[in-house]
């Protein structure tokens, strides 16, 4: 007899969790529909302005790219002998390439200054290049100035 208790004291609880399982996959599905078509019918960002604007468009822009010279760090222990080789450009409005260009020996020493600091880990993590190259952009932004620099070019990237 206590079991027959038990049986329906646990009977309305399950049908309860099955309920609010059900309502929430149902809330997702909608939610995610809702946000597809937001997204797609440009309703929210990425609308018209984006679709007026070509990729060739982007390239053509009037943009000069100024070489950084490759550096060259050892990363990890001493004895292991692992390098970081490490390429790029900036990609600069063409008004402020000469200036850049005279700030080279600056970037030069941001660029080197910041990766002698990176450790082995830090450069083996998947996501290693898009945090690197987040923070380079970010001291270089200082040195030379926001709106003097659109972009970091990583060429080359290699730990050996």
């Amino acid at each position: 007899m206590a079991d027959a208790t038990a049986d329906t004291a646990e009977s309305p609880e399950e049908g309860s969790s099955k309920k609010g399982l059900i309502i929430g996959l149902v809330l997702a599905l909608v939610g995610g529909g809702g946000a597809f078509f937001v997204t797609s019918s440009g309703m929210l960002g990425g609308g018209d302005d984006a679709k007026e604007k070509p990729l060739d468009a982007v390239a053509k822009a009037d943009v000069a790219f100024v070489p950084i010279d490759p550096i060259t760090v050892a990363v990890g222990n001493p004895s292991d002998r692992r390098f970081l080789r490490f390429r790029a450009q900036l990609e600069v409005p063409t008004a402020y390439q000469a200036e850049v260009e005279k700030l080279t020996p600056r970037v030069v020493d941001v660029l080197n200054t910041y990766l002698r600091s990176v450790t082995l880990a830090d450069v083996e993590h998947p996501a290693a290049l898009l945090t690197l190259r987040a923070q380079l952009r970010r001291r270089l932004d200082l040195v030379v100035g926001d709106a003097k620099i659109n972009d970091l070019l990583v060429m080359e990237f290699v730990v050996n």
